[in-house]
């Protein structure tokens, strides 16, 4: 169940918009703005009366609670006490910009086309765009972006969330029958979730070997990582293998409701990668839990009802996983603990090692390993 967000013209005595939608968001500042809120610490004034402004919404009706803080900073929007949406305020030069971000609204709304799939829904802004620029006390603007929000909780919150994979799966593979037939508008841009985004000097979340203090450790992963670039060798960067993904469908992206429906809720990951990329993406931080064998096998069962996986396209999936894992331990040396659930952030670097053991024993690893 979703809860409209209003979105209706400016009333009287609200402040006038601050969106700017052609003004690129400085890169002078970073999400470190945000360090001193804890979860459900209350926006800073002028993102509060910015966002206010630019969604036409009375100041002393709305209160913006942190939810966390990732690759963006992210608040709940509460209209009289009842929350009513989502507010995305991007990391200045993550996505490339409001250009970027409209290009990933228009993928979003496209999807939607896909009757099976439930999408969040964004909120255009009073003047009529989704993108909102919003400037701090130093005149730096944030590019922030508004969706309605959606009841339920994340798939993160639940125990072992295997048993919604193949519904993942499945619904992963209309994203990439889509993706392949569809035309992005002109000007689309989005990055890219190559190899060299994941590890190595230029890795977008920043090299992996920087969380890891012992010799031994960095030679397991290191080994690991050189037999999985040897595995995808042979896979091209190219049509049919390479496309418009959406590179985060892992458990905190996936919304559970009380109807036992799923919601996808975020694509501010979305890129050119990989189809299989998100295979990897799905298992996310997850990859050393016990249930982790399930949510893969679910998720292979689940795509296959939709398009073809052959034993050389599960064995670059294991191997595009195992990458993932040491992109996600680069991305602990630059991210807050307190995005990930309690325990997850501290288990990354032993759930690592492990990763690495079991894929150097079997490249199959993700969907052969059977827990003792």
């Amino acid at each position: 169940m979703t809860t409209t967000t209003p979105t209706a013209g400016a009333a009287d005595g609200v402040e006038q918009p601050v969106e700017q939608p052609v003004e690129q968001p400085s890169t002078e500042v970073s999400l470190h703005a945000f360090d001193a809120l804890g979860k459900g610490a209350p926006a800073p004034y002028w993102l509060h009366r910015g966002v206010c402004a630019a969604w036409g919404l009375e100041p002393m009706r709305v209160d913006m609670p942190l939810i966390t803080v990732s690759e963006n900073a992210t608040f709940r929007l509460d209209l009289d006490g009842r929350p009513v949406g989502v507010v995305r305020v991007s990391q200045p030069g993550y996505v490339g910009g409001p250009a970027a971000i409209a290009s990933e609204i228009a993928w979003l709304g496209a999807l939607h086309a896909l009757d099976e799939v439930r999408l969040i829904d964004p909120v255009p802004t009073v003047r009529g765009g989704f993108t909102a620029v919003v400037k701090d006390t130093r005149g730096h603007g944030w590019a922030c972006v508004s969706t309605r929000f959606v009841e339920g909780s994340p798939l993160e919150d639940l125990e072992d969330p295997a048993a919604c994979y193949r519904t993942i799966g499945r619904w992963t593979a209309l994203f990439h029958a889509h993706a392949r037939a569809w035309e992005p508008p002109h000007g689309f841009e989005r990055f890219t979730w190559g190899v060299s985004d994941l590890v190595g000097p230029t890795a977008r979340w920043g090299p992996w070997e920087a969380a890891v203090e012992r010799p031994e450790d960095e030679l397991l992963l290191g080994r690991a990582q050189g037999r999985a670039l040897e595995l995808l060798a042979d896979l091209p960067a190219s049509p049919p293998h390479w496309g418009l993904v959406h590179a985060d469908l892992r458990p905190s992206n996936i919304m559970a409701g009380a109807d036992g429906g799923l919601t996808v809720i975020d694509f501010d990951d979305c890129g050119f990668g990989f189809y299989l990329y998100d295979f990897a993406a799905a298992l996310s931080f997850v990859d050393h839990e016990p249930y982790a064998p399930a949510m893969a096998r679910a998720w292979v069962a689940g795509y296959r009802e939709v398009a073809v996986l052959d034993e050389r396209d599960l064995v670059h999936a294991c191997a595009l996983a195992m990458l993932r894992r040491l992109q996600l331990l680069g991305w602990t040396t630059g991210h807050r603990a307190d995005a990930l659930p309690p325990g997850l952030f501290e288990a990354q670097l032993p759930g690592s090692l492990e990763c690495a053991r079991r894929f150097l024993h079997d490249p199959l690893w993700l969907l052969r390993w059977r827990v003792q």
